[in-house]
């Protein structure tokens, strides 16, 4: 059945299937050419009559992923195209007033795309929450920083997103005063660094950021650098507009030679907080949208009116070391640098540390234990201590069912969460990375959990505060945990 509505840019039809009305590839900017590449992005210009919105649309450009990880990231859609700032829209009831869940999807801010079948939002929709998919500026269009002013254009995407879903979300059956926003990975940062932004003060009531805080800001200086180096390999100047002429293909060429020049670098006085960060393209700290990293922001008090739900997964790091197989090839004597690099105010007290919590661990295995900490275990600690005492609540979580994927060496690794939230099972390509036969009962439960937190209600157990309150979903641990990992937690007290 067809379904038509309203919005500021026109009228728009979609589809119905199951009870679930989606509107699909619908513009909230205006389409790119030349240098609009690389500057804010304008808002789409009016269209006449009804346009169809029943088919995904463009995606960005991107490099897709690469190596081992590309085996099991395989529903990765490639439809390059100049009106690719869309998004897409699942509604249980265009005449509702339904609670809104705005989801920013993750890649590194390299790859990724709100089309993805992982992030259908149909079950969502069932249970009664409009749900949006979106995409945005990715890589060197995204985040590179010439200097200027127009710094931040993914995240500025994500906000001009933001805006549409303020202005236009009634007509699809949303609430916009009962509005989301979520992420995972670079999308879970992205959301830490909406929280910080006063760009996004009050697009959103509510915010859920899983496996990405609100620590991965490079510094002016740093991104500078890489704009810098980028424009030698282009042969160009560190421009907007020499930018703005080079070829998709050759930027995106150029960025991944960076990227790899970079990742071997060990040495932090050459490329700052990329050194541990591991992204050369992240939001930038430009005193604007970003006005200083943003858990510093948080702590200070930014965002503290909107509820939250933050977490990871109990694996993150196996997710980068077990495909291909670098996890075999970590030696002991690698643990202490590695401590000491993460900034580990004991490193060789703090491997041992480890080491008797997981007494048959390998050393690949420890190394993925304190790196997880460091990039995702951690910061989620911090945002709930930084919130901790504040006007609204914020409930944490942990992702402890493992894949049976890669013989189980993936365990509950970093991403194998998003299925079971979106109760999509059964989307193409999810088994490459849960494993096949991958747990309903888990995903009722995960997905439930967020639905309640997305309709304003308890999601099930306790907010965080002085008893570490934390619900484990799947494996062994399963349910409400106070303190998980209290004995490695300790370790880095004093520590991001």
């Amino acid at each position: 059945m067809d379904v038509v509505v309203d919005t500021r840019s026109g009228r728009l039809r979609g589809e119905t299937h199951e009870g679930v009305t989606r509107f699909l590839g619908i513009p909230y900017a205006a389409p790119f050419d030349g240098a609009g590449w690389f500057l804010p992005a304008e808002p789409p210009a009016p269209w006449s009559g009804v346009r169809d919105a029943v088919v995904l649309g463009p995606t960005v450009p991107k490099p897709g992923y690469q190596g081992p990880v590309a085996e099991i990231l395989t529903a990765e859609p490639d439809f390059p195209g100049p009106e690719c700032l869309n998004l897409n829209v699942w509604t249980p009831d265009t005449a509702g007033s339904a609670p809104v869940f705005v989801w920013i999807h993750g890649g590194a801010f390299r790859n990724g795309t709100g089309r993805s079948p992982y992030y259908d939002g149909a079950a969502f929709a069932r249970d009664g929450v409009v749900t949006v998919t979106i995409n945005y500026r990715l890589g060197a269009l995204g985040f590179l920083d010439t200097g200027d002013e127009h710094t931040n254009l993914g995240l500025r995407d994500q906000i001009a997103a933001l805006r549409w879903v303020q202005e236009n979300i009634a007509a699809f059956g949303g609430d916009p005063s009962r509005v989301t926003v979520a992420g995972e990975s670079a999308g879970g940062m992205s959301v830490g660094s909406l929280l910080a932004s006063p760009h996004a003060e009050g697009l959103f009531a509510q915010a859920v950021l899983q496996s990405g805080a609100a620590h991965h800001a490079l510094t002016r200086e740093t991104a500078q650098k890489v704009t810098a180096a980028l424009a030698q390999k282009l042969g160009i100047e560190p421009t907007r507009e020499a930018f703005a002429g080079v070829a998709d293909n050759e930027l995106i060429a150029a960025s991944t030679a960076l990227d790899v020049e970079i990742q071997s670098s060990t040495d932090p006085s050459t490329w700052g907080e990329i050194t541990t960060n591991v992204m050369i393209f992240e939001p930038v700290i430009d005193g604007d949208v970003v006005p200083r990293l943003p858990i510093e922001s948080i702590r200070a008090g930014a965002g503290s009116a909107v509820r939250v739900l933050v977490g990871c997964n109990a694996d993150e790091a196996l997710f980068f070391l077990v495909p291909g197989g670098l996890i075999d090839h970590l030696p002991e004597v690698a643990l202490v640098p590695t401590a000491a690099k993460y900034g580990l105010p004991d490193p060789a007290g703090a491997v041992a540390a480890y080491r008797a919590a997981e007494a048959d661990a390998a050393p690949g295995f420890l190394f993925a234990r304190i790196m997880a900490d460091w990039f995702f275990g951690i910061p989620t600690i911090r945002i709930a201590e930084a919130r901790d005492g504040g006007p609204s609540e914020t409930f944490v979580y942990r992702f402890d069912e493992p894949s049976t994927a890669l013989d189980g060496r993936l365990g509950a690794c970093h991403a194998v969460e998003l299925a079971f939230v979106f109760d999509n099972l059964r989307a193409e390509g999810v088994t490459n990375l849960t494993g096949p036969d991958p747990s309903q009962a888990v995903a009722d439960a995960a997905h439930g959990a967020w639905v309640r937190f997305v309709h304003g209600e308890n999601p099930g157990w306790a907010p965080y505060g002085p008893e570490r309150t934390v619900r484990v979903f799947g494996g062994p641990a399963d349910g409400v945990v106070t303190d998980p990992d209290a004995t490695t937690r300790v370790l880095w007290d004093g520590v991001r």
